[in-house]
């Protein structure tokens, strides 16, 4: 459900071989792309007469997106490259795996399937050194190579994904208008952000709008919270191992995560409409007190997409803006950031899905996309000012600044978990549950 939010009818075919200069949407040697990693790789490889085919989730319009930058990997290397999607793309890619027809290359939003593909050996491993190769080119890239990391048939770790095509959920979203009239900083710790919330309670306001509505998923959005809390309040590896399960939900770090979620969502004074609104409202309706008049809130805590639910008419960067969700100063955490995105691994071996990989790691198969929309990256070769967004080259700081990396833990859970006792936990928390009578919850109900 959130992921599918970040992320974009019918099976779509591109065939992009032997695309001419003329025909790609930035001409080669034009503009301030890195044009020598294109020139590089074209002449590093020649695979005329072959054919790459790649299955991932874009459609529609995200569909032109990545067609366009296909486009450049068929006029580098002379392959026909044809991309295809469905509508069930994740069950597609499992029947084609088991019925021995895979695409090249596959692309998916969830590294959880991905691990259960390369268990039963169904992914190939990147080739040798791609790990090397991110942990020194990504920002937090060793955070990147663990995303992507995952035991083989033989219990082995190797790494099989590569992270391409990043979001973003670390952010806070506020009026500049309100907080100019109200005299208000942008804060750059959380101790300067609760300060900030307590100003804005002494000068009659309410700081915070947030919303657990969500239909049958109803609940999602604090797990969001206590993700984001988790990695400013105890290392990264007590994340990695809350995520499966050898910490449990009732481990003290994981229950002071919650109660520190629990001192913004359930304090009267922060939240629009007072503590016992959160579950009950909607979270596509929660941000709209951000452009009343006076505000019901200053400030709303929710990944890149929300933007969609802005008031018609809303300018990002004039009308709404956003800044990092920020680290404790005292807990010397560094940058974290919560995000998602898409990782690339290889179901159907071949030179041309080695090259392709190879294709990632150019600045070049990044800029094309970022200059288009839609595209953030952790790629620190880059030139960050080809973004088209500006919006969009800002979330990209955020991800270059990071320190550490991790991916939305309620999509590593298992399904009962994280889409389910996880997300009812949280309605339970916020109606006025104890965290530790949650937690016992949660921790029944993950499967044996």
């Amino acid at each position: 459900m959130k992921n599918r939010l970040l992320a974009s009818a019918a099976a779509v075919v591109l065939v992009a071989g032997a695309a001419q200069a003329q025909d790609l949407l930035f001409p080669v040697g034009e503009g301030d792309f890195h044009w020598d990693s294109f020139n590089e790789f074209d002449a590093a490889y020649d695979l005329a007469g072959e054919t790459l085919t790649v299955f991932g989730p874009w459609r529609g319009e995200d569909q032109v997106l990545v067609e366009n930058m296909l486009a450049y990997f068929a006029a580098a290397t002379g392959a026909t490259t044809v991309y295809s999607s469905s509508e069930s793309y994740e069950q597609q890619i499992v029947i084609d795996l088991e019925g021995g027809s895979p695409a090249n290359i596959s692309v998916l939003p969830q590294p959880g399937l991905i691990a259960n593909l390369a268990s039963q050996g169904f992914v190939t491993p990147l080739p040798e050194g791609t790990a090397e190769w991110m942990n020194d080119n990504y920002a937090a890239g060793s955070s990147w190579v663990k995303l992507g990391s995952y035991a083989g048939p033989d219990g082995a770790d190797q790494f099989y994904a590569f992270p391409y095509k990043a979001d973003v959920k670390s952010l806070v979203w506020y009026s500049p208008e309100n907080f100019e009239d109200a005299g208000y900083e942008i804060p750059q710790t959380m101790e300067e952000l609760i300060a900030l919330s307590d100003q804005i309670v002494a000068d009659g306001g309410t700081p915070w709008c947030i919303g657990l509505g969500s239909g049958g998923a109803t609940g999602w959005p604090a797990t969001d919270w206590v993700e984001d809390v988790l990695l400013r309040t105890a290392a990264p590896e007590v994340y990695d191992g809350w995520v499966d399960h050898s910490i449990p939900f009732s481990d003290p770090q994981i229950i002071n995560a919650i109660n520190t979620m629990g001192s913004f969502l359930r304090n009267d004074a922060y939240v629009a409409g007072g503590a016992g609104a959160v579950a009950t409202t909607d979270f596509r309706d929660s941000p709209k007190g951000l452009f009343t008049s006076p505000p019901q809130c200053y400030m709303h805590r929710q990944a890149s997409f929300i933007p969609a639910f802005f008031p018609e008419g809303t300018v990002v960067g004039e009308d709404a803006d956003f800044f990092y969700f920020p680290a404790f100063a005292g807990q010397d955490l560094g940058r974290p950031v919560l995000g998602a995105g898409t990782l690339v691994f290889i179901t159907k071996d071949s030179p041309a899905a080695q090259a392709f990989i190879a294709w990632l790691q150019t600045p070049i198969a990044h800029e094309v996309w970022m200059a288009q929309k839609g595209f953030l990256t952790p790629h620190n070769g880059v030139n960050t000012a080809l973004f088209a967004d500006p919006t969009l080259g800002k979330m990209n700081e955020i991800l270059l600044n990071a320190t550490t990396f991790r991916f939305d833990g309620s999509d590593l859970m298992p399904a009962a978990v994280g889409a389910g006792s996880f997300w009812t936990g949280m309605v339970d928390y916020a109606g006025g549950k104890s965290a530790e009578e949650v937690a016992a919850a949660i921790d029944a109900s993950w499967p044996m």
